[in-house]
């Protein structure tokens, strides 16, 4: 097994900041030693990595990517060997995916399909949560089992996009039920779809077609509605754990901020869309160009009547957002996003940013949104721990999995399609963005995957974690 040493750095974690030293055996962390234990211990690798001047942090994690995901007549453009490699890019070293279950279909197959789809594809470690399309004795067993037996603890419900994965209050009721017996944590797209589908159809009634209005129909006020709904719920499930996912509105973080004050088991997290785009910018382009930035929940207006850019950072700092995702999804603009010129409810929905969100995350750091200990917090450590992979995940410790990165904080980055860009899509969602610091070296259990702006890892790398229970409960 080879032994890997990184030395002259700073270790980073949610608690500080320090000098130390990581050995990496194998697979494993081994040791950290502090400066000049190496050299009076004797300590020898097979590799030395020379991090002077750089941060040394755990792996990032994404908990929130959809990888291959069928929708609207299409798939995502990433598969899970293009889109972990684009990962391993950015810092990522392990992916939580989504396992679909539509309406209609049988759990228990769709968590199959979705094994199939990435085993021996994937460069970095991956986990699968499983989407409940519909709610019945079937899929609540399988809840049961799958939280028992195959390390999937997690399951999104959704509030939105009636006929495909909606679910009534009363499902989403049972399946929470079914939660606090297992332990299991429930997660929610929160929009009022019932209501987005008639404004959807009214603004396509009056001749309003382009890619802008896909935001004004799903305003934000309907986010907060929906998450203030699922909240109550889960409280009248018995307080079961409940994360609200891509979460972009202040009304729905005020909603989520009271129950947390309250000390429920409610968490959320948003996405780098929401900390930085507006529609003005984006799905306001001329001559469809809009359409790039399609998701769901949309980007909001710079002119709302609620700061929401403003209350995300608000809300990260103050940890009522704990984790930053990034809604992974991405589409081409030829011939996947343009299935919806002249009717924006048929663009595919959304966006490629898996292999950019430690960078733009990052930024904030740079303008002092949020701190150092902060970024890795958001980004490593709460997502394993919120998700079952602590302290295996999220950490740079002895016993934990050889997942590091090393950054360059005197870097620089600049992101574009003729850039620095690898995922499979053909635009950037992030075209012009100028990052202060830079990814130097990734590495995933003990395997250097990116270096020298070169990816040196290798499809199948990847391992299926089985995540147990949430440890990051009130």
């Amino acid at each position: 097994m080879t032994r890997t040493l990184i030395t002259g750095g700073t270790v980073v974690s949610p608690s500080g900041r320090s000098p130390f030293d990581v050995l990496i055996d194998g697979e494993t962390i081994a040791a950290l030693y502090a400066p000049g234990q190496v050299e009076a211990q004797g300590v020898t690798a097979d590799r030395t990595i020379d991090a002077t001047g750089k941060y040394v942090i755990p792996g990032g994690i994404d908990v929130h990517t959809h990888m291959e995901l069928p929708f609207g007549g299409t798939n995502a453009s990433d598969t899970f060997e293009t889109g972990t490699t684009a990962a391993a890019w950015g810092g990522v070293t392990t992916i939580v995916d989504f396992a679909v279950q539509n309406t209609g279909g049988n759990v228990i197959d769709g968590l199959g399909a979705w094994h199939e789809k990435a085993a021996g594809n994937c460069a970095i470690d991956y986990a699968f949560h499983q989407i409940v399309g519909g709610v019945d004795d079937e899929s609540l067993k399988a809840m049961r089992y799958l939280t028992e037996h195959e390390g999937v603890t997690s399951f999104k419900l959704f509030m939105a996009y009636p006929g495909v994965f909606y679910s009534d209050d009363g499902q989403i009721l049972r399946a929470m039920q079914t939660a606090g017996d297992i332990g299991a944590t429930i997660m929610m797209h929160a929009e009022n779809g019932i209501a987005i589908d008639v404004l959807v159809q009214q603004a396509l009634a009056r001749g309003e077609t382009d890619p802008k209005y896909h935001s004004s129909t799903r305003p934000s006020a309907l986010e907060g509605e929906a998450t203030s709904r699922a909240i109550v719920l889960a409280a009248v499930a018995g307080n079961i754990p409940l994360y609200i996912v891509h979460l972009s509105a202040s009304e729905a973080l005020a909603a989520v901020a009271e129950a947390r004050d309250q000390s429920r088991n409610v968490f959320a997290e948003t996405c780098p869309q929401y900390l930085y785009l507006t529609v003005e910018e984006t799905l306001a382009k001329p001559d469809f160009e809009g359409a790039k930035w399609v998701c769901s929940p949309p980007i909001r207006s710079a002119h709302d009547t609620h700061p929401h850019h403003a209350d995300m950072w608000k809300g990260l700092r103050s940890n009522d957002l704990a984790i930053v995702s990034t809604d992974h999804c991405p589409f081409c603009f030829k011939d996947q996003k343009e299935l919806g010129r002249g009717d924006f409810s048929k663009i595919p929905n959304g966006m490629g940013s898996v292999e950019h969100r430690m960078e733009l995350l990052y930024q904030g750091v740079v303008a002092g949104e949020i701190t150092l200990e902060r970024w890795v917090e958001t980004c490593c450590t709460t997502p394993a721990r919120m998700f079952g992979m602590y302290p295996k995940k999220g950490i740079i410790a002895p016993g934990a999995d050889g997942d590091v990165v090393v950054w360059d904080p005197n870097g620089h980055t600049s992101i574009g399609y003729e850039k620095k860009h690898h995922m499979n899509i053909d635009h950037s969602s992030w075209e012009g963005y100028e990052i202060d610091g830079k990814v130097d070296t990734v590495i995933s259990r003990g395997l250097v995957v990116m270096e020298d702006d070169t990816f040196t890892g290798r499809k199948g790398h990847g391992q299926f974690v089985k995540r147990g229970l949430s440890q990051y409960l009130v």
